[in-house]
């Protein structure tokens, strides 16, 4: 007989910092899950990925069993980290850009990001990152 799912949870958490505390702490305790049994699983499987964000999402059965999996970073995190800045442009389309992606950076995130995106190809996913990148006030060459 299959498992009822209960709830799904998406978070995004810190790669290799899950703790007890929210909002990991006040997703699952609600579920009556064990959240020092996630925290540690999911610190040992992202500990590698270095000071990025991960997104999580964990389907809770009605047994209070769960799994999750975890997703590539936002596409916004990709372009910050790729570039070398902190943040975006405070006024994104009004001239003030923060830097400038290249369309071999672009292809990059695309690849790394095409899983988690609803994009067919990688070209499509280069548009999609490309929209995110001009909403955060970079510049996309057109070498």
């Amino acid at each position: 007989m299959p498992k009822v799912v209960k709830t799904i949870i998406k978070l995004q958490i810190p790669a290799g910092k899950a703790n007890p505390a929210p909002p990991v702490g006040t997703a699952l305790g609600p579920q009556g899950l064990n959240i020092m049994e996630f925290c540690t699983d999911f610190n040992q499987k992202t500990a590698h990925l270095g000071n990025v964000v991960v997104p999580v999402e964990m389907t809770v059965f009605e047994d209070r069993t769960y799994t999750y999996i975890t997703k590539q970073p936002p596409a916004a995190n990709l372009i910050l980290t790729e570039l070398g800045i902190e943040k975006g442009s405070q006024t994104p389309g009004k001239g003030a850009t923060v830097g400038k992606l290249s369309q071999a950076q672009l292809k990059k995130i695309a690849e790394q990001k095409l899983p988690d995106l609803s994009a067919r190809d990688v070209d499509a996913a280069m548009k999609v990152i490309e929209g995110t990148a001009r909403g955060m006030g970079v510049e996309i060459a057109k070498d």
